[in-house]
């Protein structure tokens, strides 16, 4: 077997795989590597199982429950946008429906424009995406009708919450919405009061819904693509991301009933979830609403209310980013929409050493660079044997020519020349490719959670890196990347076959093209793994090659 050869198609193969999984996830296709975006089906729902109960199907136009359309008898009632502010978000919640219809992130701003927030929430065209809530199960108020706001503070200046109260009524039935935004909190407590002044026992249903447009995220690079869509999370089923492209063609599969989980919008770096009450029976719905128009939301039965009896009910929002710290406290499994796909159990791990190399080191890029520091010493014994190896085989190739060039006509002699070459130098043919095939999982892993960190999300390093998960303005280290694997193609044996030797040279122009276009986080990782590879790759070659043993 001949190992360089072997060797060369390793990396190859690998480089042509990582190309292809970032085409499939650009194109919406099903991932090679990493997150998956394919659901599991329940154990006991059938294909069709999907949507909510018939007799609670929103209207297709609207999202609107087809049993709680408003009457008219509030539309007297003008609509108002209140704004609500606190440290770390502006949320606009309009009367007309009592739903949010702009949320801003203070403290997260757009790459390369540092004067425009992230915005979550938005109904501004051609954007869609909402939360709604409301009752089902008859004429009651719901994300149509209109409200009526009670005056109170808008902003939190000084106090630690503030609160927004919502009234609407309708034929006897009076709902009432408290939103509770809190200080350095992403989450919205909402809690909804369902009065009934009619004459008779009512049976209402709390909805609670996510509406979005199924466009993909703007500025999304075509070398990564990440999930954008609905996400459903239960105890049984565990997390199950649904792809816009399932709801359109209706073959959306996940857990339609449970007494817990929570149901989600996912982004890149983001996040939008209600989280249910635990331990209330609910059923769980994705569907489509119009054209590129989709929602995921949940019913929860409300119980019989008597007449002038009230019923409760509590609910949380969550809108922000992915820090793993925050979502770990938000609700069980929510940890999981930051979602390192089948790779999580080695991922988890790296980004926990990186959170506490960053706690002494105050900054992401020292971070990546002592991280990178560290995973090269706890693989060196195995790189060291790879490098060996292929020191080894550089040593031999002019005999391995020799014997190339005097068997060519018979592969069979030549094979079995090689064979003794290999025995009489104490050579393994796998020598070199062993020890690289055995961390690929782990840069991988390493790879997603550089990707899916919002903590590099404007984080600078040095000089002009300004956003590590932002591509270098410069270009400066995809040039340094080239140049390290094109020392790397130097200390390493030439391939005999002149096409082979010609795709080595080619790999660092065809690397550093794609790497142009990638976070700067992922970039200087390459760049110091491959510097400390060719130093360590180059000290053993050297030993080798003045006959010491390498150290």
């Amino acid at each position: 077997m001949d190992t360089k050869r072997t060797i060369l198609w390793v990396v190859f193969s690998f480089s042509l795989l990582m190309l292809w999984d970032s085409y499939n996830r650009y194109t919406g296709k099903e991932p090679l590597f990493g997150p998956s975006t394919a659901q599991k089906a329940p154990a006991a729902a059938g294909a069709g199982d999907a949507a909510a109960p018939t007799a609670n199907v929103p209207a297709a136009t609207t999202g609107t429950p087809t049993t709680g359309v408003p009457t008219g008898d509030t539309a007297a009632v003008k609509n108002e946008s209140i704004v609500i502010t606190t440290d770390l978000m502006k949320a606009e919640i309009d009367t007309a429906g009592g739903e949010i219809r702009h949320l801003e992130l203070l403290k997260h701003h757009e790459s390369g424009h540092p004067d425009k927030n992230v915005v979550l929430f938005d109904a501004t065209p051609p954007r869609t995406y909402l939360g709604q809530t409301g009752l089902t199960g008859g004429v009651y108020p719901n994300h149509k009708s209109m409200f009526v706001a009670q005056a109170g503070p808008r902003d939190l200046g000084d106090a630690n919450q503030v609160q927004l109260v919502l009234t609407s009524e309708q034929h006897g039935v009076k709902l009432i919405k408290t939103f509770t935004f809190k200080r350095n909190d992403y989450r919205i407590d909402v809690k909804h009061d369902v009065v009934n002044n009619t004459g008779a026992p009512i049976t209402p249903s709390l909805y609670l819904q996510l509406v979005r447009d199924g466009a993909k995220l703007p500025n999304e690079s075509m070398f990564y693509s990440t999930f954008t869509g609905p996400a459903v999370y239960t105890e049984g089923d565990k997390f199950q991301k649904v792809k816009f492209d399932s709801i359109e063609k209706g073959k959306d599969e996940h857990a339609t009933k449970a007494n817990n989980g929570w149901i989600a919008m996912v982004q890149h770096y983001f996040v939008s979830a209600f989280i249910p009450p635990a331990d209330a029976q609910r059923e769980i719905y994705t569907r489509k609403l119009g054209t590129d128009l989709y929602a995921v939301g949940t019913i929860l039965p409300m119980g019989a209310v008597a007449p002038g009896a009230t019923a409760s009910m509590d609910a949380t929002l969550f809108s922000g980013p992915q820090e793993s710290k925050r979502l770990e406290e938000v609700a069980p499994g929510f940890e999981l929409v930051k979602d390192y796909g089948w790779l999580t159990i080695i991922a988890r791990p790296i980004f926990w050493l990186m959170t506490h190399i960053h706690q002494m080191l105050g900054n992401w890029g020292w971070t990546i660079i002592v991280l990178t520091i560290v995973i090269k010493l706890a693989f060196f014994p195995l790189s060291a044997a790879g490098y060996r190896s292929m020191a080894k085989m550089k040593l031999v190739t002019p005999k391995m020519t020799d014997i190339r060039t005097r068997l060519k006509g018979d592969p069979q002699k030549m094979n079995a020349a090689m064979m003794e070459l290999y025995k009489k130098e104490k050579i393994n043919p796998l020598g070199g490719c062993f020890p690289i095939v055995i961390q690929i999982p782990v840069f991988i892993s390493l790879y997603w959670v550089l990707l899916a960190s919002v903590e590099m999300r404007n984080a600078p390093w040095i000089g002009w890196i300004h956003d590590l998960a932002s591509p270098d303005p410069w270009y400066i280290l995809p040039v340094l990347m080239a140049i390290s694997m094109f020392i790397q193609t130097k200390l390493n044996p030439t391939p005999p076959d002149p096409i082979q030797a010609k795709i080595m040279m080619f790999m660092p122009i065809a690397f550093s093209v794609m790497f142009f276009f990638f976070p700067a986080g992922l970039v200087l990782y390459w760049v110091v793994n491959n510097i400390l590879s060719i130093a360590q790759q180059w000290v053993i070659t050297r030993r080798i090659g003045d006959g010491k043993k390498p150290a």
